[in-house]
This record gives structure tokens, sequence and C-alpha cells, in this order.
């Protein structure tokens, strides 16, 4: 290679490496709009700096009742103006779009995103073969995006240096995909299934895995179904230390003790409790599947208690439904665009699993619902995710907004519902002043669907765009995007 050609190469380099390195933003700095790589503005319908969108109804996540026929401005990737569209002129210059029919919503705050799925055997289980959990670094960005979710926390991480590069390339405009608060790998102590996991040595290798995370950008921490109190203790004090939060799927740390160390919410709510198993080890997971029976009834006195312990401890719950109701015989409802999705080997996995689903999960799963509501009654924060584990019916995207229908199905109203999925999100993440609800001055994250969600929940399905700071996505172009790809990439 000649010194010329080297000098060019090298140039190259540099300006790629220049693309996708990122700096630490103002948050309070409007976003910068620019123009974006070829392979990301295919998938972009609207974009423009002023856009007006007429006669819409406004659902603003704060659960209050819809606004009819109201017109939304949005400038330079900001909400400017929501006012009654008789009222809110456009100004010179804007784009205007007539979205009579539609309805505006929230983008979609996910607090138990992955990026990783159910690995595939196209056998579905099978006895002895070890469980991998494979980074779908292609779809899952796009199918999240379409779907709604505009901002997600990875809430734990198998492959922690591809979610960081993941995010890299969406912040840099490469690639298309939801804003990335990420997670770092699981705090996890000896047993774990899974064979991508660390485990602990000591409660000193736990401060240890949190500082290194967190100079690389990692904003939270989960613990894991094996670590020890002590070691959940250090990890919780080296993250408050930061600024930055732990989350917790447990079996070993009971929900009052990791209470008293200071957590800050707990995954998956009453089936990953132990507080209420007969002989259980301090610091060891007990043998169980699911909720456990041991679990008294959600009004009795016990349940209650824990329910104010943690309430009164500002423990947040995360609620991940999606994924406990793939485990029910006939359940989610089976849907053609989830299929096409998959792989083949996936699909054919997902079917087996399917098949042998039982009834009894449908009891946990309603016990969970009952759980959240006397959570939430009792003045909880509850947030939403989906969990793409499982036995793979539960896929980025879709499975967010099946998480809101089940919430729906739980007892809570529409509008509750929306609520949960995105103003308490955000504000658990401390991005409630720029996300989580529409109003003037936040970011332009607004999903558009045709329908009426507070009056029919399903209607959140019909996604047509998904603005992301005032940019608006082809939501169906990029699902046709990832057809045959989810268990491979």
């Amino acid at each position: 290679m000649s010194k010329l050609a080297g000098c060019a190469a090298l140039l190259i380099l540099l300006a790629d490496v220049a693309a996708t390195t990122q700096t630490v933003p103002n948050p309070q700095a409007p976003p910068q709009r620019r123009a974006l790589p070829q392979d990301t503005q295919a998938f972009i319908s609207v974009d423009a700096p002023t856009i007006v969108l007429q006669h819409v109804r406004v659902i603003d996540g704060t659960g209050a009742a819809p606004a009819v026929d109201q017109t939304v401005v949005i400038d330079k990737g900001l909400i400017a103006a929501i006012g009654p569209s008789a009222a809110t002129p456009a100004p010179p210059g804007a784009r205007v779009m007539d979205l009579t029919g539609r309805t505006l919503l929230p983008g979609w705050v996910g607090m138990h995103e992955h990026l990783f799925y159910t690995g595939s055997t196209g056998r579905g289980r099978v006895a002895g073969v070890p469980e991998y959990y494979p980074t779908m670094v292609y779809s899952f960005p796009r199918l999240y995006l379409a779907a709604g979710v505009t901002s997600l926390r990875t809430a734990g991480s198998m492959e922690p240096y591809a979610d960081l590069e993941v995010k890299r390339y969406i912040d840099a405009g490469r690639i298309p995909g939801p804003k990335m608060h990420l997670t770092g790998p699981y705090l996890q102590g000896p047993g774990a299934y899974l064979l991508q996991l660390h485990t602990l040595s000591d409660p000193e290798d736990a401060v240890r895995l949190v500082n290194y995370w967190a100079d690389l950008g990692f904003t939270s921490f989960k613990a894991y179904t094996n670590i020890t109190r002590a070691e959940l203790g250090a990890a919780i004090k080296a993250a408050h230390a930061r600024g930055l939060k732990v989350t917790g799927h447990l079996c070993s740390v009971t929900f009052r003790e990791a209470a008293d160390l200071g957590i800050d919410s707990l995954e998956h709510g009453l089936s990953a409790s132990t507080d209420f198993v007969p002989g259980k080890q301090p610091d060891l997971c007990p043998p169980q599947e699911g909720d456990s029976a041991s679990n008294p009834p959600i009004d009795s006195a016990l349940m209650q208690d824990l329910i104010k312990y943690l309430v009164a401890h500002k423990v947040a719950i995360d609620s991940t439904l999606p994924v406990a109701e793939a485990g029910v015989a006939d359940r989610p409802p089976l849907q053609q665009r989830m299929l096409d999705v998959l792989s083949p080997m996936a699909k054919t996995d997902y079917l087996i699993a399917r098949a042998r689903a039982s009834e009894s999960g449908l009891a946990r799963l309603e016990r969970e619902m009952a759980f959240e509501r006397a959570f939430v009654k009792a003045g909880g924060t509850l947030m939403a995710g989906l969990d793409p584990t499982g036995n793979g019916g539960a896929v980025a995207g879709f499975g967010d907004q099946r998480g809101v229908e089940l919430l729906v199905e739980a007892g809570f109203t529409p509008l509750e519902a929306i609520h949960i999925q995105t103003q308490n999100g955000a504000e658990f993440m401390g991005e409630g002043a720029r996300i989580g609800t529409l109003s003037p001055g936040k970011q332009a994250d607004i999903i558009v669907v045709s329908g009426d969600p507070s009056q029919r929940i399903a209607d959140i399905e019909n996604v047509e765009i998904v603005f992301k700071d005032g940019k608006g996505y082809d939501s169906k172009k990029l699902i046709d995007s990832v057809q045959g790809f989810v268990g491979s990439r």
C-alpha cells in the first residue's frame, strides 16, 4: 500500500471513530438537527425544522383525559405548542399534516428491555444444552422504535460492549433505534444457569464491576438471583455514590432485605419474592417455580405489610406482564406480525414452547396483576417493560405494546396504563423534565396511532409514525426491514 493510500485509509478510520464517539450532552440543550446517514434516513417519513400535527387527539401521559381536536407544533426537535386546532395556527413555512382520526401518545419509556433474546435451537429447549441469549444488535433497536419505544433501560446485559456500541451508533444517527440507558452486566453469585454471566467473588468484586462499567457510561445495575446481601449492599453503596440506581431480579435476597439495603427498584413483582418461603436460608435462593405457593393472599396482613414496607422505602416495581403471560396456555393471541419477524429456528422454538404452556400459568399471571394493583393502590411507583426472554413470546416492541394491554386487563384504566408506561419510567430515570409526557418544551418523542386507545387499548398497536426528537420514523418500514431476523441478529 502506498503512503498516500495509507493516509487516506487512516483519515477514513478516524472520521468513522469520530462519528461514533459519544460526547456528554447538555441535558438542557435542545436536540441537535443534523443530516442522518442514508440507511437511517430511509426510515424517516417526516423531517422538517417545523412540523404541525393538526386535528389530533392528545393523550399526554399524565393520566389526564384526552384532549380532542388539538394541534401540536414541533420545532427543532422540541414540542413548541399544544392547543385547540382552531386557536393554534401553523407557523409560516411549517410542514402541516392533517391527522384526523389519529391519537398522539408520549413515546414509551421501556424499563425492562434487553437487546438479547432467547437462543434458538430449532428443536425447542434441549436437555443438556446450556441456555444462551444472543444479542439482537440489528433487529431489536428497529422493533423497539417501530412500536413506539423512544427511550429504554436495558435492565441487564449479556454483551455489554455490544450494547454500548449499539447506543453509540444510535446516538450518532448511524442506525435507527431508541434512546438507550444502559444497565451493566448482571450482579450474580455462583450457580447461574446462563454461561454468559460473571460470578461475583465478594463485595469488593461487586464494587469493582460497578465502577468499571459506570466509567464507560452505564447508568444502572441489576442484581440477580444468587447475589449475597453483602455483595448487594456494596454494589448499591457504590452505585449511589455515583448517582446511579440498582434494580434486582432477586431470590437469594428477599424484598424486605433489599429494601433495607437501599435498592431502588425490583423486577417482575411478586414472582421474584422469597420473603414468605418457609425455611428460607440467608443469601441462598430456595428451590421454587414462579410465584411460590408459600406467598400469602394479596389482601392478607402479611402481604399488605410487605407492600407498605416497599412503598415506605421508595422501592419501585417494574411490571413485566408480557413475559409472565408467555407461559400461559394459548396466550398471548398469536399474531402474524410477530411470527414474521422471527427467524425460522426461533419461530419453531416459540411454537414448540407455546404448545407446552399450561393453564397453571394463568393463576400466577392473575396473582401478579393483583399484586401490582395493590402496590399502586398503596402509593407505590409501578413502571413497565417486557423482558424478551422466557419462551420467546415477548418480542421487542410488540411485547411493550402487549404490556400496556395487560395492565388494562389487570384493572388499570387505559390512561393509567399509558401513564405507567411513560411518565413513571421517565421520572424514575430522572428524565421527567425532558420525556415521558407531552407538553411544550419537552423533546418531541411522540407516537401517532390510528384510533382512540383511551376507549380501545388495542389501538396502541396501530402505530403509523414514531417521532423521536422531532423526526418521524415510518413504523411499517422499520418492521419490514427485520422480517425473519429475530433470533439470529
